[in-house]
């Protein structure tokens, strides 16, 4: 979504690559295919063997790093990270990946989620002498790390690692070894790949097509990945808990062109769009889908009802991101800056709208007005997912109900506000059964949390809103 994605953000993306003499520069062409996952900074840690050398900056990639950048931290291995401020605010400290030295040894975190009991943790190591550097959740990761008692640094990371508790998929780096973790439930998606006898791992497998990298597997919950020049080995920090992908992934977060566990996101929003339409029939004209995360299930939704997609709208690809405009009149504008509508397809005609989800409302509303203002005749808002009702505190940026239209209206209330002629959200059912995920159970391996404020994890008391409390179960 557009200008509502302020309150529906992916945190991050993280990229790692091991044994291979162009690390650095694959691994910038690695965050970028990930750049949706986050604009407000990058980052890449290296080593030659010698020593971890970093570059980071806030904005895009291809603001941050220049060849001349990158060469000066060329190694065999590196790792990176693009971000998008959940927990912890913005500024130039908490972007990733965070490096820490010391006298035994530096190492590199990149971590992509949110950790539910990082202010517990935080608290208990700062009564222990612990000084933060930083207000992101990942530092307590690093001091955990370098607190623990065991001999070897894998069991010092495994044991740190089994403290946490929440989304955290992880890729440590120090001279010797890079780690790959992902936490008990598999919140958040991480894959595993090989480029020639380079190891690499990311958040999708978007960023294995873009340096050549062959998809190996997907990392398992509770797994621990250890990567030297020996080769990989695979072992576990945590037993696998209930399988729990944040649903979001395949509705919104993710790439098109990337697989989630084996499933082809392109194909799943399809069947979604096609699954909204056997819910739902309207009488239309045309069909079109909000540019780009719903386009996938708008073609679905025209194939299955007969009613012929168009492209009615049009992305302009050169504006910034409107969640960054710092007041609401901004952020209207800047959704009018970034799409208009063909007008030419939707004079006269009444149109099915296919969007992925509604946050606040207010990209929404705002589009339903552009398309009645180049003369829709009605507009039909169909989303290809339920009402968001709930918070996430696992790294969306959507942390207290306030903030969500579907919290706190009806379905005919929230049509009234958008201007919609109607408006259909897709049911829980369907879009589970749809997706295809076969994991066992009724959920299929999904996190439902922010549709059914159902939480795979327990959630601490200070990670909740003090007057949203009674809302989390």
């Amino acid at each position: 979504m557009l200008a509502e994605i302020r309150s529906l953000n992916e945190e991050c993306g993280v990229f790692g690559i091991w044994g291979h003499p162009n690390a650095t520069q694959l691994t910038y062409y690695g965050l970028h295919a990930l750049q949706h996952r986050g604009q407000e900074g990058a980052g890449i840690v290296s080593t030659d063997g010698e020593a971890l050398l970093p570059l980071k900056g806030e904005g895009m990639v291809s603001e941050v790093f220049t060849p001349e950048k990158i060469e000066k931290i060329a190694g065999h291995a590196a790792i990176g990270h693009v971000r998008y401020a959940t927990a912890g605010g913005s500024g130039i400290e908490n972007v990733q990946p965070l490096l820490f030295n010391s006298t035994t040894g530096s190492l590199a975190i990149s971590h992509n989620g949110n950790l539910v009991n990082a202010t517990q943790l935080k608290g208990h190591l700062e009564r222990q002498g612990s000084i933060f550097q930083t207000t992101s959740d990942t530092e307590v990761l690093a001091h955990l790390i370098k607190r623990s008692g065991y001999a070897t640094f894998e069991e010092k990371a495994k044991n740190a690692l089994s403290l946490l508790k929440g989304a955290f998929a992880c890729v440590i780096l120090t001279e010797e070894a890079m780690y790959i973790a992902l936490d008990p439930n598999g919140l958040r998606p991480l894959s595993l790949g090989k480029l020639g006898d380079a190891w690499v791992t990311a958040s999708e497998t978007c960023a294995f097509d873009i340096v050549g990298a062959e998809f190996v597997r997907s990392v398992e919950p509770g797994e621990f990945l250890i990567i030297t020049k020996d080769g990989m080995r695979a072992e576990r920090f945590a037993y696998p808990e209930e399988r729990s992908i944040c649903t979001m992934e395949y509705v919104y977060f993710s790439r098109p062109d990337s697989d989630i566990d084996g499933i082809n996101v392109h194909a799943a929003r399809k069947r979604l769009g096609v699954q909204l339409a056997k819910e739902v029939q309207i009488e239309a004209d045309v069909v079109t889908g909000v540019p780009d995360s719903s386009i996938s299930a708008a073609i679905g939704y025209s194939e299955q009802s007969g009613i012929p997609y168009e492209l009615g709208m049009i992305k302009n690809r050169y504006v910034g991101r409107t969640f960054i405009q710092p007041s609401q009149d901004l952020r209207e504008q800047g959704v009018k800056m970034k799409l208009s509508p063909v007008r030419q397809v939707v004079k006269g005609k009444r149109v099915i709208m296919v969007d992925d989800s509604i946050v606040r409302g207010t990209t929404s509303r705002r589009i339903v007005n552009l398309l009645k203002e180049a003369g829709a005749t009605e507009v039909h808002v169909v989303i290809s997912s339920p009402p968001i009702k709930n918070p996430c505190f696992y790294g969306i940026d959507i942390s207290t109900a306030g903030e969500l239209i579907a919290a706190n209206n009806t379905i005919e209330e929230m049509r009234e506000i958008i201007g919609a002629d109607s408006l259909t959200f897709l049911s829980v059912d369907g879009m589970v059964q749809n997706i295809g995920r076969t994991d066992p159970g009724s959920k299929c391996g999904h996190c439902l949390a922010c549709f059914t404020g159902e939480y795979p994890t327990n959630i601490y008391p200070d990670t909740v809103l003090p007057h949203e409390k009674e809302k989390v179960k």
